[in-house]
């Protein structure tokens, strides 16, 4: 069963790009709880594989989550920590959508012994997985990479004013990699004229950023939100849009570039 929680293409770098927020299935007993409207899970980070296939050509391990973010978020605190303490957080198990409608029909929400199942069903596999890879390929090499990849509406009220940046960098306000790694990757984001780009503004980095960041460790990690008008049609039905998608796919891949590039 574990095995169905995520995709894994095992490259051969230092380099993995986790993609933890792309997956749209719902278990029956789960869809059942939702609105009519959480049941298309609209807060998918749409397409985001996609977008970080071709790195997988330059020998990037690829891992994606298969289930939605509705079923439990993989990269929120095991224990329910706010990321951004005094702002809008969402939960390890999110009760409110992106717009800040409920998820759930009325009392269907999950209970505390719910959201403990679910921790142990759907999130602490996928980290285990994502641990194991961490490590093979540090051991292989003396360090190991993450990206973690995400991507999220630009205009959301809920979580920021206006307009978000095309390109967010987040590495815990340097914390969760090496300060050459981060200039390496704020150099092409911020040198890519045709969008804009910001370090460690609204979207710091997430739990997994967070927790497996280890410099010092030898473990470096960093975090992209890229605004779904970079590369798509925003709203529903979601659709991958090939004419702007093209050159930010070029950015991207002058970004992994850089990062195989770089070495501690």
């Amino acid at each position: 069963m574990s095995a169905a929680l995520w995709t894994l293409n095992a490259g051969a770098s230092p380099l993995i790009v986790n993609v933890p927020h792309a997956g749209i299935y719902v278990p029956p007993e789960i869809r059942a709880e939702l609105t009519p409207a959480a049941q298309a899970v609209p807060d998918t980070d749409w397409h985001v594989p996609l977008l970080y296939e071709f790195a997988l050509a330059a020998g990037a391990t690829l891992m994606a989550a298969t289930h939605s973010r509705y079923v439990i978020d993989l990269n929120r605190d095991p224990g329910n920590a706010a990321l951004y303490p005094g702002a809008d957080n969402t939960e390890l198990c999110p009760t409110r959508s992106f717009h800040n409608q409920d998820l759930y029909r009325p009392g269907a929400a999950p209970a505390a012994a719910a959201v403990d199942q679910r921790r142990e069903r759907y999130w602490a596999p996928y980290h285990a997985e994502l641990a194991r890879q961490i490590d093979r390929l540090r051991q292989r090499h003396g360090y190991a990479l993450l990206l973690d990849a995400h991507s999220i509406e630009s205009v959301l009220p809920r979580f920021f004013d206006g307009r978000l940046p095309d390109l967010n960098l987040g590495t815990a306000d340097g914390a969760s990699c090496a300060a050459g790694l981060q200039q390496a990757a704020w150099t092409v984001l911020s040198g890519a004229d045709a969008y804009t780009a910001v370090a460690n503004g609204r979207f710091k980095g997430g739990y997994i950023t967070r927790h497996y960041g280890r410099p010092g460790g030898q473990i470096h990690a960093l975090q992209l939100e890229i605004a779904q008008r970079a590369y798509m049609d925003e709203g529903a039905p979601h659709a991958w849009n090939p004419l702007r998608a093209a050159p930010l796919i070029k950015v991207l891949e002058r970004l992994i570039a850089s990062l195989l590039a770089w070495a501690p």
